[in-house]
């Protein structure tokens, strides 16, 4: 049983130290199928939650082909040789369990959380569609139907919903993180069965998952119910890995585009390195000096101070491959995207120069503690933890040992990576203006 400790308690001297959490006592295997399977007992509640990480994600598609993981989540849950449509959910809701999954650039994860003594029924359920998923034209075409919709909702039809796909599609040319997770209208019309087949058959493959359990079991016994079940499951082909890598920036982007929002927005960003980088650490810490909510230096300052922005935020986007640091504000009625701009150039450069100070670096380690933490509560966190350092660092020591990255962090580490990243050749400056907006010169509003 992993227990919570306390985050930051003061020594002798009255300084404030943080403590480090307990670390996982997990079991990790391979089938010989392939399946990776990592087992952590932890009998504080009589729970277990089983996920499967499914190494595949929208970094995967192929151009022209874009939204195929997504859709292929929904898919997951349209029945198999043994398990009607919908009834892998239902059957988890009905003995008090819950179920989800969700896709992003790099995974696919399905999981589910149900009272210990149904461990078996859940590992047959995942066996049954991984081995027999039934993906037949009826249920392709009515899903595709959903995913458009929900494209419609959470990015056509809302202000600045379409954000990240304006900003990943100026700011790459070549790697596949240039388009979102929920792909393209044109690319969801233009899919066929067949090619969802094919993507079915190449990416979920054993060999190309992870299972995670976390809960109220014996690993001895555990392990017997997975290699009953999912251990039966033919190992597939080989999972292709042929990536277009980004070529190297080598001078600045300015761009300006129009949409149909209510204000203009601008946006700065800089081409970084990949989560479980050493430098990774360091550019976490960063980006909640700079841009991690209302206290952060860009919303005190554009928002605060200056009010040039009606909003500031931003993020160090770390995952498998190298992708963005960005910062964005919203412009201010009555005030220039320009200043917006300025203002975002001057704290990138002001950190560059000055770096970060001693409290907001303290500030910044204490509130990665608490989160480490208070992230690791429930046995979903866990999981999640486990599944994560095992499938994107392909190095599950690292579910414990980032804590210790965070906290050894220095001030000459942030400026570094600083210096390191935000140069002018690996820079983009987008403007985002109101669509029919009258224009001045440079293409500004008036």
């Amino acid at each position: 049983m992993v227990v919570a400790v306390a985050l930051v308690c003061t020594s002798a001297t009255g300084i404030d130290t943080i403590v480090r959490p307990p670390k996982f006592d997990y079991r990790m295997t391979t089938l010989d199928n392939g399946l990776q399977v990592v087992l952590l007992e932890d009998h504080s509640t009589p729970v277990v939650h089983v996920a499967v990480w499914y190494h595949v994600g929208s970094k995967d598609e192929k151009p022209g082909r874009t939204g195929f993981a997504h859709l292929f989540e929904h898919l997951m849950f349209k029945g198999s040789k043994n398990v009607r449509p919908d009834q892998h959910p239902s059957w988890i809701t009905s003995i008090g369990g819950e179920a989800n999954a969700q896709t992003d650039e790099d995974t696919t994860l399905y999981w589910q959380t149900v009272p210990a003594h149904h461990l078996p029924l859940v590992l047959w359920l995942e066996a049954d569609r991984m081995a027999s998923l039934d993906v037949s034209e009826d249920k392709f075409v009515t899903e595709r139907e959903v995913v458009k919709e929900e494209r419609r909702m959470r990015f056509e039809n809302q202000p600045f919903g379409r954000l990240p796909e304006v900003i990943f599609d100026n700011a790459f040319t070549t790697h596949p993180y240039r388009h979102q997770t929920i792909g393209s209208m044109e690319d969801l019309e233009a899919a066929s069965i067949a090619d969802v087949r094919a993507f079915h058959d190449t990416y979920y493959v054993p060999n190309n998952a992870t299972l995670v359990i976390v809960g109220d079991f014996d690993s001895d016994e555990a392990l017997g119910l997975v290699q009953r079940y999912l251990g039966r499951v033919p190992r597939g082909k080989p999972v292709p890995r042929d990536i277009a890598a980004e070529p190297a920036h080598t001078a600045e982007k300015v761009v300006t585009v129009s949409e149909s929002w209510p204000l203009p927005a601008v946006v700065l960003s800089h081409h970084i390195t990949y989560d479980g980088h050493p430098d990774a650490y360091p550019l976490h810490i960063l980006a909640k000096v700079l841009s991690d909510g209302d206290s952060s230096r860009l919303y005190r300052s554009l928002v605060y101070e200056q009010q040039i922005a009606l909003a500031a935020f931003g993020e160090a986007k770390l995952i498998e491959h190298p992708n963005l640091f960005y910062l964005v504000a919203v412009v201010n009625p009555g005030r220039q995207p320009a200043e917006a701009m300025n203002a975002l150039v001057q704290q990138v450069e002001r950190v560059k120069a000055e770096g970060i100070t001693e409290a907001e670096l303290n500030r910044a380690k204490r509130q990665f503690a608490r989160d480490y933490i208070l992230g690791r509560e429930t046995v979903r966190q866990k999981a999640l933890h486990l599944g994560h350092a095992a499938v994107i660092h392909n190095d599950i020591t690292t579910a414990d040992g980032e804590f210790d990255l965070f906290q050894n962090v220095t001030l000459e580490d942030v400026q570094r990576v600083a210096r390191t990243y935000f140069t002018e050749a690996s820079r983009m400056r987008l403007t985002i203006l109101p669509r029919g907006a009258a224009q001045g010169p440079g293409g500004l509003p008036r």
